[in-house]
């Protein structure tokens, strides 16, 4: 089970960090991905990182902007966000960056970018 925590309402430009905690589950190993549903539409992947740590990708609309960690000491990924826009207002999620074919999904944490 991973839980996601540190939404917010923020004004454009402004930032947020969001974190995720599993339990029951270790990541160690694994690699790990932040992923988005905005509004109406599907679930998205916006970064994912590899089991080590590296093999850092982060979708374009969030290059530059975004930064994905992990610390497996304490069973986390972070996902630093700069510069937010409007468009990035979503639910944000933490899961395994190779899902399941049934994954299962925290509760997400809310992100409210303000123009």
């Amino acid at each position: 089970q991973f839980v996601e925590s540190g939404g917010g309402s923020v004004q454009s430009g402004g930032s947020l960090r969001v974190s995720c905690t599993a339990s029951g589950f270790t990541i160690r190993g694994y690699p790990m991905a932040w992923y988005r549903q905005r509004p109406g539409e599907d679930r998205e992947m916006v970064a994912s990182i590899g089991a080590r740590g590296n093999g850092v990708y982060h979708d374009y609309s969030v290059k530059g902007r975004f930064t994905l960690s992990r610390d497996d000491d304490k069973n986390s990924v972070d996902l630093q966000m700069e510069n937010l826009r409007p468009e990035d207002t979503a639910e944000y999620y933490c899961n395994l960056r190779f899902l399941t074919e049934t994954p299962s999904w925290g509760p997400g944490t809310q992100v409210i970018v303000s123009a």
